[in-house]
């Protein structure tokens, strides 16, 4: 069940990196920004869904199930929905800080905790 969860995540969450980084360095306001908006939050929400029935595999555990890196998940679930509302109301500036939050966060920071020692992608890419 773990490596169907986990290939899902990466599923998710790759096409994630390209949208979020266009989300952010591309054309404001236009229809493909909206469009790609909203692909963008709904797969991070899944993937956020999928991550926290996925146990903790490095470092210390909460409940024997959660560890550290959930803390992205829960960061992504409040993070997406506040930030379409925050757009949904006309509020551009709080809605770019929360994607600048998710992204870097969400993507960069806890995609980076996923390349270190004994997670998939530290074996995969390092052997």
């Amino acid at each position: 069940m773990y490596d169907f969860l986990m290939y899902t995540h990466l599923m998710t969450v790759l096409p994630c990196i390209i949208l979020g980084a266009y989300g952010l360095l591309g054309k404001k306001g236009t229809q493909t920004h909206r469009t790609l908006g909203k692909l963008y939050m709904v797969l991070m929400l899944f993937t956020a869904v999928i991550t926290l029935l996925m146990p903790a595999v490095v470092g210390p555990q909460f409940l024997n199930h959660f560890g550290w890196i959930h803390l992205f998940s829960i960061l992504t679930l409040w993070t997406v929905p506040t930030a379409y509302t925050a757009i949904r109301k006309g509020n551009v500036r709080a809605h770019q800080r929360k994607m600048v939050l998710l992204y870097v966060g969400a993507i960069l920071i806890a995609g980076g905790f996923t390349l270190s020692p004994g997670r998939y992608l530290h074996e995969l890419f390092f052997g």
